[in-house]
């Protein structure tokens, strides 16, 4: 696991971007070749959508040949609803840059048979041959996507109904009015994103820094999803110092002297 600690939320956006490009650029994608990349919603990789989009705009990168799984959707709001991850996506990202729309995959939370979407989406991801890059970001419990403090750690696409947390947490983008909040989501599981080749998960906030703590310094536990990751072999937290504030002394100093080794990880004439 490597943890890496940026100066602010902003950093931690160009640096992500950054990493997604140079991962891409990297692969080499093609007709035959697809890169696979999963994507977060919310307001923390708002800014990394914003630097992909300036990347693609000065020529830097394609996404010709990507494929793309969002992580969730909420049950029951239409896709053109202002707070659906399908508004999200399409105003935040995949209408300002060349992606096929046949290749942006989010669950619908319309579907008829919800139990089946999911399993359609597993087997989506299968046929795509996995997932070379998931990035997602969490809430202040540890929750990634919609996997709620409780949820499985070897759990797959589901559907799920939602921590009072949760809703109390998302009311702010429906007037505040927690009852106009939907109750349940289609999420990918944490399993789903730990076969994920690569996992990057984004964290930033003073909010976030009990997460970040429970995330990194303790045992895995189901009740703190986020915590799973210790166990994948490719994962990189990417933080900003706001959500260090309840690390140790010591755990900052360690990853802050790697600083020059996790550069390494943008720079386009290197392999790591």
């Amino acid at each position: 696991m490597r943890l890496i600690i940026m100066d602010n939320a902003d950093k931690v956006s160009e640096w992500a971007a950054k990493y997604v490009a140079k991962r891409i650029r990297h692969f080499n994608p093609g007709p035959d070749r697809y890169f696979v990349l999963g994507l977060p919603t919310g307001g923390t990789p708002l800014g990394m959508y914003e630097y992909l989009i300036q990347y693609y705009r000065a020529g830097d990168i394609s996404f010709k040949y990507v494929k793309t799984f969002n992580m969730d959707e909420y049950v029951g709001i239409p896709r053109d609803h202002v707070e659906s991850y399908h508004y999200y996506m399409m105003t935040n990202f995949f209408t300002h840059v060349d992606i096929d729309p046949n290749n942006a995959h989010i669950l619908d939370g319309n579907a008829v048979d919800l139990h089946a979407e999911c399993m359609n989406y597993e087997r989506l991801i299968e046929e795509a041959g996995g997932v070379h890059l998931f990035i997602g970001g969490i809430g202040p419990d540890g929750h990634i996507a919609f996997n709620e403090p409780g949820s499985s750690l070897a759990s797959k696409t589901r559907v799920k109904t939602l921590a009072r947390e949760t809703l109390e947490a998302n009311a702010r983008f429906f007037d505040n009015d927690i009852e106009k909040v939907p109750k349940q989501a289609l999420t990918v599981g944490v399993g789903t994103v730990m076969s994920a080749e690569t996992v990057m998960i984004l964290i930033t906030g003073s909010h976030k820094a009990f997460a970040l703590h429970k995330a990194i310094e303790e045992g895995v536990n189901h009740m703190w999803t986020v915590s799973a990751f210790q166990q994948h072999p490719k994962t990189i937290i990417l933080c900003d110092e706001d959500a260090t504030l309840e690390l140790k002394v010591k755990t900052v100093k360690y990853f802050k002297a790697l600083g020059a080794v996790h550069e390494k990880l943008i720079e386009d004439n290197s392999d790591s």
